[in-house]
């Protein structure tokens, strides 16, 4: 198969954190507005998602629309375990935190075990897609819990933890780029980052500007976001800018392999 993820560019930055921005608010959306509630949301959203999967698995390269449209609804699952386990189950946000924290890293610590790299432009096989999925998505659930626990629980508000999540990823980033940390760890912390001020982001455009938001409702702002990305992915499907390169994907297992043996 060829690479079945994105290359890293600013088009995937700007996708993500639009996802994860849409999971926060569709979320919102279905579970309140429409009154789905918690548990019937998470099953539509579920069967949905499990749907997609089955095509982006199927699929021998990557499809902008398909894989985005994962992670739209992977973003939004994520959300909903998290507000199942707090708002149904009544687990405390710090040991949501704790706990998706604990299963983010032995995910990736069994992914390594097994391939020898955690690099996105090497998932060319179906275990290693698998890995890929499974990480995203308690990437997701955890910033859930770690947003809602700064911005609610700490009672920082929803637009100081949006300055808050956007100066840990700057500060990634300065580590990447001026003091040499690894593409791989700088990848994986960033994408953590973004789903927390993706969230921060929803929350503030649409929750009532009493409660500090811009009071732009749940509706407008997930119809905005889509449409935002909806628009993005059928650039990237026209223009296969964020395709990675053949070379590039075998120059990485060719470097997995040899850490192997």
């Amino acid at each position: 198969m060829l690479n079945k993820v994105p290359e890293v560019t600013l088009f995937f930055w700007i996708i993500k954190i639009l996802c994860t921005t849409v999971g926060e608010t569709a979320a919102d959306y279905m579970n309140v507005d429409l009154g789905f509630g918690l548990t019937n949301t998470t099953y539509a959203i579920g069967a949905l998602l499990i749907v997609t999967l089955i095509f982006q698995f199927r699929s021998k390269r990557y499809v902008p629309g398909i894989y985005w449209t994962a992670v739209v609804l992977i973003s939004v699952v994520g959300t909903l375990i998290s507000d199942n386990l707090v708002d149904n189950m009544g687990v405390p946000l710090e040991t949501t935190t704790i706990a998706f924290s604990a299963a983010l890293a032995i995910t990736f610590i069994v992914w390594y075990a097994f391939e020898r790299t955690l690099s996105i432009h090497s998932i060319t096989t179906t275990r290693r897609e698998a890995f890929y999925w499974l990480a995203i998505l308690f990437t997701f659930a955890l910033g859930t819990s770690a947003g809602d626990q700064i911005a609610e629980q700490y009672g920082l508000g929803y637009f100081v933890s949006i300055l808050i999540f956007a100066g840990a990823i700057a500060l990634v980033a300065l580590a990447h780029f001026r003091f040499r940390l690894g593409a791989i760890t700088a990848f994986w912390a960033a994408y953590i980052l973004t789903r927390p001020l993706g969230a921060s982001i929803g929350d503030w455009m649409s929750q009532p500007t009493s409660d500090g938001g811009l009071g732009l409702g749940t509706t407008d702002t997930s119809f905005i976001f889509l449409a935002a990305i909806l628009g993005l992915v059928i650039y990237l499907s026209v223009t296969k800018v964020d395709q990675t390169p053949p070379e590039l994907v075998e120059a990485e297992m060719e470097e997995a392999e040899a850490t192997h043996t």
